[in-house]
């Protein structure tokens, strides 16, 4: 309902009322509320705990890194092959905002109500219980492939996002199993959003101009693109590995 909000209240109202939403979404999600009989299953699924200092901080840095490895994978994509900008703005015209500032509120709260709503389903209430089912593997596999399945009706699911979006969902899914909680995972796919809303989907923020190397050649800003993926990802993967090390035994299937 976010859109129908942003365009019929405007940017302030809409985005209070969005807010408000999510502050509700959350609470029952993560267990609050009626009915009392599915309280405890919401908790589970959610994820729901206190993060101790040393998760929280790895957590942290798991979700800037994760940020930086879906962004820098996107820039090398379109390094190899032509940038399809009108199939990536289609749809995210933010024109009918009158200011600058008020975009980017626009894309901070459409950034937020993806992350949230988006974390809760997959990395939650879809990869919790199949991971107390049947372990981790299959449980990542699984909410990763149903991921990319809901993103492949995106006019920007190119053939070249579609491993992007697929290996978005496996970070993920290590980030929330390897931390036990999904505040994480919020913040690093809000992180991620942010970005795609506000250059690759709607340009507030710049624009893509790189031609591909087939016509430049091997580059300066191409080999800088290759260190920053290589090097987020490493970073992203030793944030995980640090998370399941400081954080308690998380239980697999019986």
């Amino acid at each position: 309902v976010w859109p129908l909000l942003l365009r019929k209240l405007g940017v302030p109202v809409a985005a209070t009322a969005e807010a408000i939403f999510l502050a509700l979404y959350l609470w029952w999600a993560s267990g609050g509320g009626p009915p009392q009989t599915t309280q405890a299953a919401r908790t589970t699924a959610f994820r729901r705990g206190k993060l101790p200092r040393a998760q929280m901080f790895w957590g942290i840095v798991a979700a800037i890194f994760f940020a930086a490895t879906i962004h820098a994978s996107i820039v090398l994509l379109f390094r190899l092959v032509p940038y399809p900008t009108a199939a990536f703005r289609h749809g995210y015209d933010l024109s009918f905002i009158p200011t600058l500032p008020l975009k980017w509120l626009a894309v901070v709260v459409s950034a937020a109500s993806a992350g949230i709503c988006e974390e809760t389903g997959f990395r939650g209430y879809m990869q919790r219980p199949i991971e107390q089912r049947h372990g981790a593997p299959a449980a990542i596999l699984i909410s990763s492939l149903f991921f990319t399945a809901l993103h492949l009706t995106k006019d920007w699911a190119t053939v070249g996002m579609v491993p992007i979006i697929f290996g978005a969902g496996i970070l993920l899914g290590l980030i929330a199993w390897s931390s036990g909680s999904l505040i994480p995972c919020i913040l690093g796919h809000t992180l991620m959003d942010i970005g795609l809303f506000a250059y690759w989907w709607s340009g507030i923020a710049g624009d893509f101009t790189k031609r591909p190397i087939a016509t430049t050649g091997v580059d300066q800003p191409f080999l800088i693109a290759c260190a920053a993926f290589a090097i987020s990802l490493v970073m992203v993967l030793f944030a995980i590995s640090r998370l399941r090390r400081s954080g308690p035994s998380i239980p697999g299937p019986p």
